[in-house]
C-alpha cells in the first residue's frame, strides 16, 4: 500500500513491482594459453567456447541481456550487455576473435585486429602474468548489481598459490560475488586428473613449457601420488572459489559436453 497517496487522496492506493524481465548475463570466457592443451577429445578452450555458447543461447532464450568479455594473456574484448539475437551473435564473434588472435601469435601469422565492436579499451599486453587479475577487476567493475556472472577457466592463476595474483583475483570475485551470482566454470583435462594407463612401464617426460618433470606410467605407486595431488589442488581451488561465493561448477574437455550435462552438470537452470 502506498500510505502516503492513501492518506492524501482519503481512497487506497497500491503500488504494483514487475520483476525486471532482461535480466544483464555476462559471460568471461579465458581463453589464455594454459586453454590451448588438450589430451583426448577437445582442447580447453574449445570445451570453454561451448560452454560459453549454451550459456549466451540460454540468456537469449529466457530474453536476458548477454554482454561479457573475452580474454588471453594479451587480448581484451568486451561487449555490453544486448538483447536478443544480436547479444548472442557478438559474443560468439569475439570468441572466435580471441581464438584466432592466440592461433595466430603462437604460429608466428600476423594478429588478428581485436577491437571491440562496443568500443571499449583494449587491455595492455600483461607481461607480468597479471592478465586474469586484471579482468576479474574489468568484471567487476562491469557487472552491475543483481546480475548472473559466468567465468569459465581453468583457474591456473588460482591454483598457483604461490602468486600474489591469485589472492588479488579471489578478492575481486568475492566482491562480484556480493552483489551478483556468480558461476565459476572450471575446464581441466583429463591428463590433468589422473595419468594415462599403461600395461608396461614407460618413463615419459612432462612440461608445462618451463617446467620439465619425469614420471614413470604403469607404477601405481606414481599414479596415485599423481592423482591425489591432482585432486588436492583442485579440491582447494573449489574451496577458495566457493569460499569467495562463486557457485563452482567442473567440466571436462575430455568429453561431450552433452555427456556431462546429462551426467547432472545443470549450470543453466536459474
Amino acid at each position: 500500500i502506498d500510505w502516503r497517496v492513501t492518506a492524501r487522496t482519503g481512497k487506497t492506493h497500491t503500488k504494483l513491482f514487475r520483476e525486471e524481465l532482461e535480466r544483464p548475463v555476462l559471460i568471461a570466457t579465458d581463453l589464455s594459453a594454459s586453454m590451448h592443451f588438450g589430451s583426448q577429445l577437445l582442447f580447453k578452450s574449445v570445451q570453454a567456447a561451448h560452454l560459453a555458447s549454451l550459456v549466451a543461447w540460454h540468456a537469449k532464450n529466457r530474453g536476458d541481456r548477454l554482454g561479457g568479455i573475452v580474454f588471453n594473456e594479451h587480448d581484451h574484448l568486451e561487449l555490453k550487455p544486448r538483447s536478443r539475437k544480436e547479444g548472442v551473435l557478438h559474443y560468439l564473434h569475439a570468441l572466435t576473435a580471441i581464438h584466432l588472435s592466440q592461433h595466430n601469435s603462437q604460429y608466428g601469422s600476423q594478429q588478428s585486429s581485436t577491437n571491440s565492436t562496443d568500443e571499449s579499451d583494449l587491455l595492455s599486453k600483461n607481461i607480468n602474468g597479471r592478465y586474469f587479475t586484471d579482468n576479474c577487476a574489468r568484471i567487476r567493475q562491469i557487472a552491475k548489481p543483481g546480475s548472473l556472472v559466468y567465468l569459465i577457466t581453468d583457474a591456473q592463476q588460482i591454483k598457483n598459490t604461490n602468486t600474489l595474483q591469485h589472492q588479488d583475483a579471489l578478492r575481486h570475485l568475492t566482491q562480484i560475488s556480493q552483489h551478483c551470482e556468480l558461476v565459476v566454470c572450471l575446464v581441466d583435462d583429463p591428463l590433468e586428473q589422473a595419468l594415462p594407463t599403461s600395461s608396461v612401464k614407460l618413463n615419459v617426460t612432462l612440461t608445462d613449457g618451463d617446467n620439465r618433470q619425469q614420471l614413470t606410467l604403469g607404477d601405481s605407486n606414481t599414479a596415485a601420488r599423481y592423482k591425489q595431488q591432482a585432486q588436492n589442488i583442485s579440491e582447494q581451488c573449489s574451496h577458495l572459489l566457493t569460499k569467495a561465493g562463486a557457485r563452482v561448477i567442473n567440466f571436462s574437455a575430455g568429453q561431450t559436453l552433452e555427456q556431462q550435462l546429462r551426467d547432472g552438470a545443470q549450470f543453466c537452470n536459474k
